[in-house]
């Protein structure tokens, strides 16, 4: 029951910290006009829809501006818009909790829908496959090779694959995207240019997979190629500085078995800074895939935010911010679960 009130606790504590950022966030968007934009969209939306249903009954057009201008006037009350924008702060918080954004004024999903919450939920699994696809790639190639590294320190080995770990961490992403692409699609012609499948797409289910796993083999390649060397290092220097500390020369005087020392002695100490840098990289690269996902056109959260600041759909920008800071939030939780299951001191 500790354990379920600490998390609990840590858990309210989040969220307090989420509230008071979509608080903030929303007065900035208050005060700027954004929130009255997104409002007086929502009401022209409907009222369009309104026009198009009542021109069908009414043929006077006098009569018919006077039913909107009516209806226009009760939606403006409704929404608040009639007061000033500090008054409408907790229905607006409200709603980007709920992502009761409306409708987007220049996007649409796969399914024809404008509704924020509908784009936003189909782009989602996206992002999540080839995010976690290449995290979970960096991360365990990172803890094997950077426990292998710190094992012999000062190595031949060790100091060239230092080295690629800082040409690594330097490459940014768009660009490593676009030689990969250069190299892969263009000279050699082996995989596909960009897109989730071909199009049309296969009809068959099996070959429809396939297809799918050919596009997203390039853009994982980028998120790899340029997270695997931070990765390395990091896992590298945590394991290197806790195999040096003064628990572990007792171990090994004792007499244990080195891989009793390694297993329980070096790596369970090291385990959650390494577990931190792992579910951080996973949450940053959920909101850090833009470029991307962008360079080879692939339908997730980073597309749909380089689309929406293009477009200057502000209804998605206040939507997908939302979202990331729900990711980073949900980070924080998951860490400090995995923190009291790696090291029993956390709970006390």
């Amino acid at each position: 029951m500790g354990v379920l009130r600490a998390l609990a606790s840590r858990a309210a504590s989040l969220g307090l910290v989420l509230l008071v950022v979509i608080t903030v966030l929303v007065a900035i968007l208050g005060a700027s006009g954004f929130s009255e934009k997104v409002l007086t969209a929502t009401i022209n939306e409907e009222l369009r829809n309104l026009r198009q249903s009542l021109a069908q009954r009414i043929t006077d057009p006098a009569e018919l501006e006077a039913a909107i201008e009516t209806r226009r006037q009760e939606l403006v009350s409704a929404y608040g818009l009639d007061k000033p924008w500090y008054y409408r702060l907790p229905d607006l918080i409200r709603r980007v909790i709920l992502l009761d954004l409306g409708e987007s004024r220049l996007i649409e999903s796969f399914s024809g829908s404008r509704r924020v919450a509908d784009i936003i939920a189909e782009r989602i699994p996206f992002t999540v496959m080839l995010v976690t696809s290449a995290t979970l790639i960096s991360t365990l190639a990172g803890i094997y090779v950077g426990l292998r590294l710190a094992l012999n320190p000062g190595s031949k080995k060790d100091r060239l694959i230092t080295y690629f770990a800082a040409i690594s961490n330097g490459l940014p992403s768009w660009w490593t995207g676009i030689i990969l692409m250069l190299v892969l699609v263009y000279y050699a012609r082996l995989l596909p240019p960009g897109g989730i499948m071909s199009s049309p797409p296969p009809t068959e289910p099996l070959m429809l997979v396939i297809d799918v796993l050919l596009h997203s083999i390039l853009p994982i390649a980028t998120l790899v190629t340029v997270s695997i060397g931070p990765a390395i290092y990091a896992v590298r220097t945590v394991v290197l500085n806790t195999a040096q500390e003064d628990f572990v020369d007792v171990a090994r005087a004792r007499g244990l078995p080195e891989g009793i020392v390694m297993r329980r002695h070096i790596l369970r100490p090291a385990a959650p800074p390494i577990i931190t840098i792992a579910v951080f990289s996973l949450a940053g690269s959920l909101g850090g895939a833009i470029l991307t996902e962008t360079i080879f056109n692939w339908p997730g959260m980073g597309r749909l935010y380089y689309d929406s600041v293009v477009r200057g759909d502000e209804a998605i920008i206040v939507a997908l911010t939302y979202m990331y800071g729900l990711i980073y939030v949900g980070a924080r939780l998951l860490l400090e679960t995995l923190y009291i299951v790696l090291d029993p001191r956390v709970r006390y």
